[in-house]
């Protein structure tokens, strides 16, 4: 690599090192490659953060999604709770990504640019102040040096010349002796163009040792006034290279989530709520509230009533509706605490394949709509009231719309028209106001 230097046209570089004319420049270039490499990491750590981002919005709409569809699906009980805890562990992780996006960010991203800015200070002309200090420092150092340096090139590219002369005569002389033909006085000249040679010869060694060993002799100034600028752009990049190692320390801390405590309880709490998964009483809820061991309002004899004209319309109503959502439920007793449902058909159970051929004939439906004599159905606008019975709210009941009623679990009423096709009843409060309520909130007084 050859240098350059304004003082030094001409001056041929013989090696790499730091100390040729001109080869200083690497070490100021080091000064805009520090700039550049502070944008790089800015640059870096901006897209970390940015995947960090991306990455938590992902884990929020992948558990958006899933906890929908596991809660209208058919899995229920603890094992429900144990899959959906997946869902509040992305949530809880999502959280932390955007956490540390916005370390990276706020902090560390900031931190590099209040420091590029307080440790490069643009010119007007552009560039770097603090590089042009570093090219002015080397240049004056070198200055002095360069100079006799080149005068050293002069004098030996003049010692090699004459040297050159100096032997091209020697052979002319010697050549001439041979020459018959030449004549005495043509032979004296080519004997004193030998002694000018000579002459010319011991002239530009000394001059051209001179100049060297004046070369020599400034040449421990210039190494010491080139030490001194060098060592000032080394401690100017030794704050950068410290700096980077404590930016990036703090990048690594911002990004190693095991050492967060609320990082580790959140998959602590998942094990557990897996663990917490309990199949026996999953099939003890299911029995209880889809199986044998729900109560049943089995067909009794029921007296004609006026007021059925009214309770049924009001099933019609509620038939030509999409679902019925119960909320507020609260369970009493001994029975087993399960999510609210939506009672309305689930996108699980409408991509769900049933026999196209059932018929309550086949099943024997004890509440198809014709039985074996031809009786009506009991459910039927014409049915006969049924014998008033007293029943204990199982759960919580806040009526919809003015027709019905609303009661906490625990409280007593009198049930006075049975279950119709749609799951109402109609009954009485204590308090005299009638009205209907779902047939499942409740259950008989033993």
């Amino acid at each position: 690599m050859s240098g350059s230097y304004d003082d030094s046209v001409g001056v041929e570089v013989s090696s790499d090192s730091f100390w040729e004319v001109g080869n200083y420049k690497r070490t100021v270039k080091r000064i805009d490659d520090g700039h550049r490499l502070c944008n790089d990491l800015m640059n870096c750590i901006h897209e970390r953060a940015r995947i960090e981002k991306v990455y938590a919005q992902q884990l929020t709409e992948w558990a958006k999604r899933w906890k929908q569809l596991v809660e209208k699906g058919p899995q229920y009980g603890t094992v429900e709770r144990a899959w959906c805890a997946f869902m509040s562990e992305a949530e809880k992780v999502s959280e932390l990504h955007l956490e540390v996006k916005g370390s990276l960010m706020n902090e560390d991203f900031e931190k590099i640019k209040n420091w590029q800015k307080e440790a490069f200070h643009k010119q007007m002309m552009g560039g770097f102040k603090e590089t042009k200090e570093a090219e002015d420092g080397f240049r004056k150092a070198q200055k002095p040096w360069a100079k006799k340096l080149k005068e050293v090139e002069v004098a030996k590219k003049a010692y090699h010349a004459a040297c050159k002369e100096e032997k091209l005569a020697i052979s002319r002389e010697t050549n001439s002796k041979a020459d018959p033909a030449l004549n005495p006085e043509q032979l004296k000249k080519l004997q004193d163009k030998v002694e000018r040679s000579k002459q010319d010869v011991l002239k530009t060694k000394e001059k051209y040792e001179k100049s060297l060993k004046e070369l020599d002799n400034a040449t421990p100034q210039y190494m010491e006034n080139m030490e001194q600028v060098f060592e000032q752009c080394q401690q100017f990049e030794e704050k950068r290279l410290r700096f980077f190692r404590e930016v990036l320390l703090e990048v690594q801390k911002h990004l190693d989530l095991s050492n967060v405590a609320s990082y580790k309880n959140i998959y602590r709490e998942l094990e557990q709520n897996i663990k917490s998964a309990d199949a026996v009483e999953d099939l003890r809820w299911f029995r209880a509230n889809q199986g044998p061991g729900m109560s049943m309002n089995w067909p009794q004899f029921e007296e004609w009533s006026a007021d059925l004209n009214r309770t049924l319309s009001r099933r019609e109503k509620k038939a030509a509706s999409d679902g019925v959502t119960l909320t507020g439920i609260n369970q009493t007793g001994d029975q087993v605490s399960q999510p609210n449902k939506h009672s309305s058909v689930s996108s699980y159970e409408k991509n769900q394949s049933y026999p196209t051929d059932w018929s309550d004939e086949e099943s024997n439906n004890p509440f198809s709509s014709t039985d074996a004599n031809g009786d009506t159905n009991p459910f039927d606008e014409d049915t006969s009231p049924a014998m008033e019975v007293r029943v204990r709210a199982l759960y919580d009941y806040k009526g919809q719309e003015q027709d019905e009623l609303s009661f906490k679990a625990g409280d007593e009423l009198t049930k006075m028209v049975n279950e119709d096709e749609q799951g109402w009843c109609k009954g009485r409060l204590d308090n005299g106001q009638v009205g209907l309520y779902p047939a499942n909130y409740v259950e008989p007084i033993q």
